[in-house]
This record gives C-alpha cells, sequence and structure tokens, in this order.
C-alpha cells in the first residue's frame, strides 16, 4: 500500500513538475484544515439543512433574518481563519509561475490572505458586502460591528457550518437586518446563493484559461455541482490531463488523468519539501 502511495505522489510530482503552466480549481477540502467546515463528507454526501436560495432572499423578509443571523454568529470563524499549506502550496506554484490560472469555489479569501496574486472567486468572497439597490460594496468586517449594535446579543451557536453559516438556537423572526448606508436598499453577502449563477464572462475566461494551459489540477472538491464541474468535463472534451487531489469521490471521478485519493492536506504536505519559495 505504501508503495502505490508511493507511485501515486511520484506521478503527481511529475505532473506539477512536467507542466509549464496549469489551471488550479480548488473547493471545500482546502479550507477544511482551517477550521472551515465542508458540505459534503468524503463520499460527496450532502450534510447539511437546506441551504439559503438566491430567490428566497431577495424576496423574503424573514430569510434575510435567517441568513443574517445566522451570519452573525458563523462570521468569526471565517474572520479569525488562517491560510493552510494547502494555500501556502499553490501560492509558492504561483511565484515559481506554474500556474496560470487559481479558480476557487470558495468564498473566504483564504487563497488571497495566504498571498495568492492571481484568484478567480468562482462564487464571490464572503468578506465583502453589496447593496442590490445601489451597487455599492462594502467590508463584511464592518457590517459584522452593525449587526453587533443593531442585535446586541450575539445568536447562540450550535454547530458551525459551511460559508460563514452556523446552526443556531435564536428566534430569529425580531432579528434587525442592516440597511445600505448610502441608499438603504437591502445588503447581500457578494457571493452566489445556491439557485444563482455564475457570470458568464467568468466562465469564458476560465475556458481560455484552460486552454492556454498544459492540464487542471484540482484540489478538495467533489464537483457536485455544476459550477466546477463544468471546467473538468471542458478540460476533458479539450483532451487537457485533468489531475485531482481529494480523499473521497467526485463527479469526475471517470475523467481524471490520475485521481490521487488522498488527504490533500498531507499530500501537499509531501510536496513542499520538493519546492523552493
Amino acid at each position: 500500500m505504501e508503495i502505490k502511495k508511493k507511485d501515486i505522489i511520484n506521478k503527481l510530482k511529475n505532473f506539477i513538475s512536467n507542466a509549464d503552466q496549469l489551471t488550479v480549481l480548488t473547493g471545500a477540502g482546502c479550507s477544511l484544515p482551517s477550521g472551515i467546515p465542508t458540505y459534503r463528507d468524503t463520499q460527496g454526501t450532502w450534510q447539511r439543512n437546506a441551504p439559503i436560495y438566491h430567490k428566497d432572499f431577495l424576496s423574503k423578509h424573514e430569510s434575510r433574518q435567517r441568513y443574517w443571523a445566522r451570519s452573525m454568529a458563523g462570521w468569526p470563524n471565517i474572520a479569525k481563519a488562517k491560510p493552510n499549506d494547502l494555500h501556502r502550496f499553490l501560492t509558492i506554484l504561483e511565484r515559481q509561475g506554474k500556474i496560470k490560472a487559481l479558480v476557487t469555489q470558495n468564498i473566504d479569501a483564504l487563497h488571497q490572505r495566504a498571498g495568492h496574486k492571481k484568484v478567480i472567486d468562482l462564487h464571490g468572497r464572503l468578506d465583502q458586502v453589496v447593496c442590490l439597490a445601489c451597487g455599492v460594496k462594502s467590508s463584511r468586517y464592518d457590517l459584522q460591528h452593525r449587526l453587533e449594535i443593531l442585535n446586541p446579543k450575539m445568536p447562540k451557536v450550535i454547530k458551525l457550518a459551511p460559508d460563514g453559516d452556523a446552526d443556531i438556537y435564536t428566534d430569529v423572526s425580531k432579528f434587525n437586518v442592516p440597511k445600505c448606508l448610502e441608499c438603504g436598499g437591502i445588503l447581500k453577502p457578494n457571493v452566489i446563493f445556491f439557485g444563482d449563477t455564475v457570470n458568464k464572462d467568468i466562465v469564458q475566461k476560465i475556458y481560455q484559461d484552460l486552454a492556454k494551459t498544459d492540464g487542471l489540477l484540482i484540489i478538495g472538491s467533489s464537483l457536485k455541482i455544476y459550477s466546477g464541474f463544468r471546467f473538468c468535463k471542458h478540460a476533458a472534451q479539450i483532451k487537457k490531463p485533468i489531475v485531482c487531489i481529494n480523499p473521497g469521490e467526485t463527479r469526475g471521478d471517470e475523467l481524471y488523468t490520475l485521481k490521487v485519493k488522498l488527504d490533500c492536506i498531507k499530500v501537499v504536505r509531501e510536496l513542499l519539501p520538493t519546492l523552493s519559495s
């Protein structure tokens, strides 16, 4: 078993070293070692209650109350999270010129905090808030302060959840939702909610980058949602090699040139000593 593992790691090393530039796609497995929960288990099975849907957030005040109450409780975990060795590994590869495009499904901005310069945030960034009326963007850190003033009692956390969410005991029917300071409009985290779609220009940009690179490296994603899987599918269609590091089952398992079915952080820690920063 150990020999097989060594062979797989060596094949991964060769894939990276032989490529001039790669497109990289990261998922929740990259942020798990930083203490941010994932939506799915290693079999790709959904572990959460129903998430907030885009149309509900737009149309229902109670959905916004639910979202911001839970976010108020869950945000501190995102705010204090620190980049881990996976983020540092990719930052080194970028400095070495190995990465043309880093596409992340994560919304925690940990790649940026690790020093990565060129990140395509496929689903947006949780540290930004946007007004749906006037379009002004503001800081989620600042909004947390406003939430605490409007709602002096912090919602009691039952369990932390993915993407700055949390299960809470608190009745949200009287939760005060902040409005835009510029125009009084509805504030929304600058992220793609379930039921919303990724900007077509971003998708086309990633396709173009993928066509110019030597392959697709996927780390820590089950690819269960199509917004990420489409790039794996496209890479296969244009005959680019696809390598995936993920300990569990993924939607793209039949398409990979190499599947490294091992813990992502452990794999990267084996590779880090071979890189010069």
